[in-house]
C-alpha cells in the first residue's frame, strides 16, 4: 500500500500560529506584515471580491462532501408565514391562513426526512433558507424524523440568527445571494415552492428558468397551494401572450398536502434537461 504523500511546505495553521507569536513592534503592528488569508481587512477589499466567490462556493461544498451528502430537497417559502400556534401575530388574516403551510412544510419535511434515513442521510437531505417561517417548518420537520437538514442562511441588514432547528454544522452562512443559489440547486432531486413574498418568488421563477432553458435537468418542481399561486401569477396568460410556451406549465405541479408532494417525488420517472426550447 502507497504511503499518503505529505507535503514538503509547512502547513498554512503552523505558519499563522507562528505569525501571531511574534514581538510587537512597529513593522509587525503594521497591517502589510499580515498573512494575506489571515488579514480580514485585506479579504474584503472590493479587488478580493473573485476570492471570496470561490471560498463562499468551496466552503459548503467541501464541508458537504465531507459529510456524504449526495442530494437534497429544496423547500423555499416565506419567512412571514407563522405556525398555526402563532397565526394571531401575523399582520393580514390571509398571512393568517397561509399557516397552515408551516405545518404542511413541517409534515412534508418530516416524512422525507424519514425517507432519507434509508440512506443513512446521504440523499435527499431537506435545505431551506435558515431563517424562520417555512423554512424554520422545514428545519423542524427534519428534527421531527431525528435526520439532520441544512440550512443556508444570508447576511442581511435585519436578519435574525438561524432558526434553531436547522443541524449545526450543516448551517451555513453567505454574503453573495448569487453563490446560495448555487448551492440550493446544485444537489437538488426537488424543489418545493411554498406561498412567499420578493425572495420566494425570486428563488421560483430562476429555479424554473434553469429548468425552462435546459441549463438543469428536469426534477419536481411542486408549487404547494394552488389557490395562492394561481392567484398571484396568470400562468395561462404567460403561454397565450407567448412569453413562454404552453409546455412551460407542464416544468411545474400544483400540490396542497405533504402526501401529494411525497407521491410525485416518490414516481418521478428522472428526467434529462431539455435539449431545445419549446416556442423558439
Amino acid at each position: 500500500m502507497n504511503e499518503e504523500r505529505m507535503s514538503p511546505f509547512r502547513d498554512a495553521h503552523t505558519d499563522r500560529d507562528t505569525a501571531e507569536q511574534i514581538p510587537d513592534t512597529p513593522q509587525t503592528r503594521a497591517p502589510a506584515y499580515r498573512l494575506a488569508f489571515a488579514d480580514e481587512d485585506f479579504m474584503c477589499r472590493d479587488e478580493l471580491r473573485p476570492v471570496r466567490l470561490q471560498l463562499e462556493l468551496l466552503k459548503p461544498e467541501m464541508i458537504l462532501n465531507e459529510k456524504g451528502i449526495e442530494s437534497t430537497i429544496v423547500l423555499f417559502g416565506g419567512a412571514r408565514i407563522p405556525e398555526p400556534d402563532k397565526k394571531d401575530t401575523a399582520r393580514t388574516k390571509t398571512l393568517a391562513d397561509l399557516s397552515r403551510f408551516y405545518d404542511e412544510a413541517r409534515k412534508f419535511a418530516r416524512l422525507m426526512t424519514a425517507k432519507s434515513m434509508e440512506s443513512y442521510g446521504r440523499e435527499n437531505v431537506i435545505v431551506t433558507g435558515g431563517g424562520p417561517g417555512v423554512m424554520e417548518a422545514g428545519n423542524r420537520g427534519a428534527m421531527d424524523a431525528g435526520g439532520h437538514s441544512i440550512g443556508l442562511n444570508i447576511v442581511l441588514p435585519h436578519e435574525q440568527a438561524p432558526n434553531e432547528y436547522v443541524t449545526p454544522g450543516l448551517c451555513f452562512n453567505f454574503h453573495y445571494f448569487a453563490i446560495r443559489k448555487m448551492h440550493f440547486l446544485m444537489r437538488a432531486n426537488a424543489v418545493c415552492v411554498f406561498p412567499g413574498g420578493f425572495g420566494t418568488l425570486d428563488e421560483m421563477f430562476e429555479s424554473l428558468t434553469l429548468i425552462q432553458t435546459g441549463r438543469m435537468k428536469r426534477i419536481p418542481f411542486l408549487l404547494f397551494g394552488k389557490e395562492f399561486w394561481q392567484s398571484i401569477v396568470n400562468w395561462g396568460a404567460l403561454a397565450e401572450a407567448g412569453t413562454i410556451s404552453p409546455e412551460d406549465l407542464d416544468l411545474f405541479r400544483f400540490v396542497d398536502t405533504a402526501e401529494e408532494a411525497m407521491e410525485i417525488i416518490g414516481n418521478w420517472e428522472p428526467a434529462e434537461a431539455r435539449d431545445e426550447i419549446p416556442g423558439r
